[in-house]
């Protein structure tokens, strides 16, 4: 089965290649139920421009066509406005095209999956403005469940870890954590090829959803937003 996985969430933002077998993996180990054939970076700032013709450059590098692919993918968020709804346009269109599942992946979710702890977990990324998106996860094996998931300030986030690990991913979050006296999980970047393996186990359970139904996960409502509120 091949998965083409897409994550436009951030400054920068990679596409993936990925092969898996037809059942899950035994154990914890996500990474292991899949082969990463490729990770290839998009630039920040034109994810519009380059997100297609760089789908069909790894496509032909490794001798497949857009007919080969399984299913999709997509980091749902949180992250930049403009590059998830990039990311899921994109993969919007070709599932339709296709008659491919979809995966949604909460960057969260993989963040809390990532550090392989097991019980209650605070997942944590830069949300800018002195902001955190936070999600609470109750891990247990190889699968976490959702406590709750919002935008809070940094003093905030570390509040709400101070029972339990910060997973994060951003060195200098970490450090803040840690000079706050929280017990913290530093992980690797989640990149396209990251959430391969977590998106393959979400088809396989048919946790899918469908082109129409895919939507962002911003947590933060957008400027625009705000200021209605507000008019």
């Amino acid at each position: 089965m091949i998965l083409l996985a897409v994550d436009t969430s951030g400054r920068q933002g990679s596409i993936a290649l990925a092969r898996t077998s037809q059942s899950p993996a035994k154990g914890n180990n996500l990474l292991n139920a899949v082969e990463v054939i490729e990770v290839a970076p998009l630039a920040g700032g034109a994810f519009s421009a380059q997100l297609i013709p760089h789908v069909a450059a790894l496509l032909t590098a490794h001798g497949f066509t857009k007919n080969d692919i399984d299913g999709f993918v997509v980091a749902s968020g949180p992250g930049s406005f403009t590059g998830l709804r990039v990311g899921l346009a994109a993969v919007k269109a070709l599932a339709e095209v296709l008659a491919k599942p979809i995966a949604a992946v909460s960057l969260l979710e993989a963040l809390a999956l990532a550090t392989r702890l097991q019980g209650r977990v605070v997942a944590a990324i830069d949300a800018g403005r002195g902001e955190v998106y936070a999600g609470e996860y109750e891990v247990n094996g190889d699968a976490a469940t959702l406590v709750k998931e919002q935008l809070l300030t940094k003093a905030e986030a570390f509040a709400n870890a101070r029972e339990s690990v910060l997973v994060a991913s951003d060195k200098t979050l970490s450090e803040a954590a840690m000079a706050a006296g929280i017990s913290v999980s530093l992980v690797d970047v989640q990149d396209a090829g990251s959430i391969s393996a977590l998106g393959w186990k979400k088809i396989n359970a048919g946790d899918i959803v469908s082109p129409g139904n895919l939507e962002a996960n911003y947590i933060r409502r957008t400027d625009a937003e705000i200021l209605l509120k507000f008019s």
